[in-house]
């Protein structure tokens, strides 16, 4: 039986997943991922190529790059992942830039560890100091182990169209207005989009919203104001949606995190 996890700790969220057959919509996080396959192997997507995580491997998702994910065979998948938000990761690294992880996948026994360490305190509601302090010992290994060595600029127009797309998360995807500002004929503009994100422009708006539901669930513990929020028709509608990116429904993610 699938079974999903999460909980929230010194602004990182924790993820502990057994997945037997789910599969993981293409989706993208605007924070860091950060996890380590327990058992069986991860299979997914990333930046066009198949990636495997093998037991004990670490794998590394950049904010905003596109992947999907499960398990790679009937014996199925256990897996840990932190989340961290990029501003979080600037401040306990001390960089001045947006970092970027080389390597999707590594084996490094320091940094599997000191993953789980951080992980083991969030999912036990250890107390928030301590959970400060393994967030501090994980970055240190990161930089360490040269890990985020790989800078990129953002294209502008990219970023712009990003920009206007966050704007309008209640109501639905604008596609015309975007062009226009943009001087791109829909389909140019399409193209455009999915060759630098990795995915469509209406995917990517579908994911903000479902990402700026879960933050106002977090933040309102009111699940039926985040569905009004973010223009979605109804509960069930939201719950279909989240349940895609994050394994669980919306109302579930709600009672695990009461």
């Amino acid at each position: 039986m699938d079974r999903f996890i999460y909980k929230k700790s010194a602004g990182v969220t924790a993820l502990s997943a057994s997945i037997p057959d789910f599969t993981y919509k293409k989706h993208s996080h605007k924070e860091y991922a950060i996890g380590v396959t327990l058992r069986g192997i991860q299979h997914y997507n990333l930046d066009g190529s198949l990636q495997l995580s093998y037991q004990n491997g670490v794998m590394l998702f950049n904010p905003e790059q596109a992947h999907d994910g499960m398990a790679h065979d009937e014996t199925g998948l256990d897996y840990v992942m932190l989340y961290i938000e990029p501003q979080l990761l600037l401040e306990a690294t001390r960089q001045k830039d947006i970092i970027r992880f080389s390597a999707p996948i590594v084996y490094d026994d320091r940094l599997q560890q000191r993953i789980l360490s951080l992980s083991n305190a969030i999912l036990s509601e250890k107390d928030e100091a301590l959970c400060n302090e393994l967030l501090l010992s994980l970055t240190d290994s990161l930089i360490q182990t040269n890990l985020s060595t790989e800078n990129r600029k953002d294209n502008p127009l990219i970023r712009k169209a990003k920009d206007m797309l966050h704007t309008n998360l209640q109501s639905v995807l604008k596609l015309e207005e975007i062009c226009k500002e943009l001087d791109l004929s829909k389909f140019q503009f399409i193209r455009l989009f999915k060759a630098h994100t990795g995915i469509s422009p209406y995917q990517y708006f579908l994911n903000c919203k479902i990402e700026h539901a879960k933050q106002l669930i977090e933040k309102n513990r009111d699940i039926y104001s985040a569905v009004a929020e973010c223009g979605f028709v109804d509960l069930t509608h939201l719950n279909r949606h989240f349940k895609s990116v994050y394994g669980t429904t919306a109302f579930d993610y709600l009672s695990h995190l009461n």
